[in-house]
């Protein structure tokens, strides 16, 4: 699964057709996000102490990867080699961030946005994924974002999918389905034998034999095209090439286009601030990103085991060190590789490791037999993590935990759905921030105006700011002429000047309506004072 997200991923990110006024490789490339992936895997797997998070080329990433490139002058120009050099800049900067714990920032992200941004993730996945299973490829995997690279939005797309349905593709989509469901069923789950297979796996083996079957016939997942194809370079018409609905990984004939497949750093831009700017931006979202996802897989950890953060950072910037230096995009951890790993059974973190070596060893060894594979059996693959991902059953807990869960929780889904991952977290976390502001400034003081001793007790809490000045004046306010008050300050630890003046001018007006203070721990408004 990590093989198309990939390739994908690498296209979205280095394709400027329909970018305006860029259109020198329109194309895309693909070595870049396999290097990310192999890298992800061998590398950040083995360096990192996430026992089930899997690394690689992020989708978050693709907007800042892109912007970067055409700043740079476009692949054409040599804008790809600086980029490199910026991913690997970046993946130091990242280790210097885990040198300095900066990797404690994860911990103050609430449990209502990472529970969103999983079921985000898992929304967009579905959406995503329903027009490759209906055989429409027009946009590559891996492209999250609303609005898509090839000209259509998430919501438009799946219009033009039902629009254009490749019944053999759809066909092997629903049969790749079946055997999931059918896999994660108890009965093979505690069968000795069947349980040894994965179901991925035998889906996967079953749609490349229907496939085969489908061969010359109106159902066939190859295709010769209907329109003619103009050449990018040449811009004079070129032989097509049939549509074809398989993984797609690049098969060069000879040792010379394999090499013209790679892009190495030029470190002769290394004093460019371009670079530089570049660099620290990769750095931050990458890292963002990485903790997000190693929070989100902390949480789905059947051993509820935690990810040294610290470590992950350290792990991740010497992975697009690497990256960067062998011409790889921007690595982070990644919540669907992840989640497919949990799902699959991993144990130890070996499986991140062994996923990378296959991939390297698969790429380089039996190319053509990966070209195999039909998209619609990954889309498969890939819809039901969604749906585990953004389960109904979960949705409803979050509902039912209170709204002060649930409103940054669905906040965080909707941002995500229509725009991306890190602005629908960014969202959440607003939103989470104001409620726990309006809670403080609701539970920071106590009054009680019919207790049974006929006076109203005022008690404040440990720290009371000036953010609660306006709700303590408007209850005080209200006391009643003739009222005897208790003001307690016991458990007090600290009072903003602001409400300290605010009672203060309440117990010197008290006289004038006939109210009776009793002060408990007083002298920590005159220690209040003094600190000001």
């Amino acid at each position: 699964m990590a093989l198309p997200l990939c390739l994908g991923i690498s296209a979205t990110s280095t394709s400027y057709e329909g970018i305006e006024g860029v259109v020198d490789h329109p194309v895309g490339l693909i070595m870049p996000g396999l290097i990310a992936g192999i890298i992800g895997g061998i590398v950040v797997g083995f360096l990192s102490g996430s026992r089930y998070g899997v690394s690689g080329p992020a989708a978050g990433l693709i907007t800042i990867v892109t912007a970067a490139i055409i700043e740079f002058g476009g692949v054409q120009a040599g804008g790809f080699e600086k980029f490199a050099l910026a991913v690997a800049l970046g993946g130091v900067i990242q280790f210097i961030f885990g040198l300095i714990r900066a990797g404690f920032v994860a911990y103050y992200i609430p449990f209502s946005v990472i529970k969103g941004m999983l079921a985000g993730i898992g929304i967009t996945i579905f959406l995503k994924e329903l027009p490759h299973f209906f055989g429409y490829d027009k946009d590559p995997e891996g492209d999250m974002a609303f609005n898509q690279v090839d000209g259509h939005n998430t919501i438009e797309e799946l219009g033009f999918a039902f629009e254009n349905v490749h019944w053999g593709a759809t066909i092997i989509a629903f049969i790749s389905l079946i055997v999931l469901i059918i896999w994660g069923l108890n009965f093979v789950k505690k069968n000795k034998v069947l349980s040894l297979i994965p179901g991925p796996l035998l889906a996967i083996v079953i749609s490349v034999g229907v496939s085969a079957l489908f061969m010359g016939t109106d159902l066939s997942l190859v295709a010769e095209p209907t329109e003619a194809v103009i050449d990018a370079t040449t811009g004079q018409l070129a032989e097509p090439e049939p549509v074809k609905h398989l993984v797609d990984v690049p098969t060069p004939s000879n040792f010379d286009e394999f090499k013209a497949m790679f892009y190495f750093p030029n470190f002769s831009a290394i004093s460019d601030p371009a670079v530089w700017r570049v660099a620290l931006v990769i750095a931050l979202v990458a890292s963002i990103e990485s903790l997000l996802c190693v929070e989100a897989t902390d949480k789905m950890d059947p051993n509820k085991g935690r990810t040294p953060m610290n470590r992950e950072l350290r792990a991740q910037g010497i992975g697009n060190l690497f990256s960067g230096l062998l011409g790889g995009l921007p690595i982070t951890q990644v919540i669907v590789r992840s989640t497919a790993n949990i799902g699959a059974g991993a144990k130890t973190k070996m499986s991140a490791i062994i996923h990378g070596i296959f991939l390297l060893a698969f790429i380089l060894a039996i190319p053509g037999v990966l070209n195999l594979i039909p998209r619609a059996t990954l889309a498969a693959v890939l819809l039901l993590i969604g749906w585990k991902l953004a389960s109904p059953k979960s949705i409803i807990a979050m509902v039912k935990s209170g709204w002060a869960q649930w409103v940054p929780f669905f906040t965080t889904i909707g941002v995500m759905l229509f725009t991306d991952l890190l602005k629908g977290v960014f969202a959440g976390l607003i939103i989470a921030f104001l409620i726990i502001l309006y809670r403080n400034f609701k539970m920071s003081f106590f009054l009680n105006d019919e207790s049974a001793d006929g006076k109203v007790h005022l008690k404040l809490s440990q720290h009371t700011t000036f953010l609660n000045k306006a709700s303590i004046m408007k209850r005080l306010d209200t006391i009643k002429e003739g009222k005897e008050v208790v003001i307690d300050l016991s458990e007090t630890i600290s009072i903003d000047y602001d409400v300290k003046e605010a009672i203060n001018d309440f117990i010197e007006g008290a006289e004038d309506r006939d109210i009776k203070i009793e002060l408990i721990h007083g002298e920590k408004l005159e220690q209040a004072k003094m600190s000001h």
